[in-house]
């Protein structure tokens, strides 16, 4: 049997219920002349055979047949007197911000950067949400469910954000080297291209963050030492200082190969190849520009000497062969 309700209220302790059912269980008989209490943070809706019959909004309402004419001329068209009780269900939407959910992507995504070509991408970020239109969430987001929490839908919006986050980044970023002063816009742009998603769904976001987007660690070493090759000013001065670093640890490591080389004076090889590698390659009158294949001899003895890495060497060698 149906309980008679002549008080009808919800609160929310845990803060991360969306819509909640009153009652949990079966239908409800209300009585006309009931008390609904909607706080400052809720709205209510009736609803009768999945329509929507009525929104409150915040404050103390006395459910009269003024109140809900439609229910009201549905009791009275059978015969009934305007005091009888009627069958309704009533959901309370919770209406405050549901704030600091989080976002990220859970694969790395595919963008085509500039300078760096096509590279792989992780983001992270926040982004917070209400309901805007209480019909609409209602009916395509909740249903038929008793209660709806905040997870049973973070991870849809989620889904939409990745989607959305991967159409931006495209547009608006050319390389990764250009992500810090970008963020704002970064940010401001997806929020603008989600705004029609999630109005679709009876939602507001409120706002939408950036955190960090991260790169993968190979590609994170190569910036590192595009990063030191620029700091140096050219090729020949970053080999010149490697040269310089290597010599200066075998001079404190005697026992080594290389702490050998330079106790015998850095040998024939070196002698021969320290003019090559201290004279400036390009710009000087008079002197003969070294070819990419000449540098990329040098740098395989820089490697044999282990004065680069393997990776170092593989990088400069690249470089030079784009510009054969």
């Amino acid at each position: 049997m149906a309980k008679l309700m002549e008080v009808i209220q919800y609160s929310d302790e845990t803060g991360i219920v969306m819509c909640q059912r009153v009652p949990e269980i079966g239908p409800a008989e209300i009585k006309w002349g009931a008390q609904l209490t909607v706080r400052e943070s809720q709205e209510a809706v009736f609803m009768r055979d999945g329509r929507s019959q009525g929104l409150f909004l915040s404050g103390r309402h006395i459910l009269k047949t003024q109140n809900i004419p439609v229910i009201g001329k549905w009791v009275t068209s059978f015969g009934y007197g305007e005091s009888s009780p009627f069958i309704a269900e009533v959901y309370f939407l919770g209406k405050q911000l549901f704030a600091n959910l989080k976002w990220g992507t859970p694969e790395q995504i595919l963008f085509k950067d500039t300078e760096l070509k096509m590279i792989r991408l992780r983001a992270f970020g926040t982004f917070s949400i209400q309901i805007s239109d209480s019909n609409i969430f209602l009916n395509k987001v909740v249903g038929t469910r008793t209660t709806f929490f905040v997870d049973d839908i973070e991870e849809y919006l989620r889904s939409i954000i990745i989607s959305k986050l991967t159409t931006v980044l495209s547009e608006n970023l050319k390389t990764v080297f250009d992500m810090p002063s970008n963020f704002d816009i970064l940010n401001i742009s997806v929020q603008t291209t989600l705004k029609q998603d999630f109005e679709g769904l009876g939602l507001l976001l409120h706002d939408f963050y950036i955190n960090s987007i991260s790169l993968p660690q190979e590609v994170q070493q190569m910036i590192d030492q595009r990063t030191s090759i620029t700091a140096l000013g050219n090729l020949d001065d970053f080999l010149k200082f490697k040269l310089a670093t290597s010599l200066e640890d075998a001079a404190k490591n005697e026992g080594g190969a290389a702490g050998t080389l330079v106790g015998a004076g850095a040998g024939l090889g070196m002698g021969l190849m320290m003019p090559n590698m201290i004279n400036q390659s390009v710009g000087a009158a008079g002197q003969k520009t070294e070819s990419p294949l000449e540098k990329i001899k040098q740098l395989k003895e820089l490697l044999d000497i282990e004065a680069i890495t393997e990776q170092e060497f593989n990088k400069m060698k690249s470089e030079l062969l784009n510009k054969m």
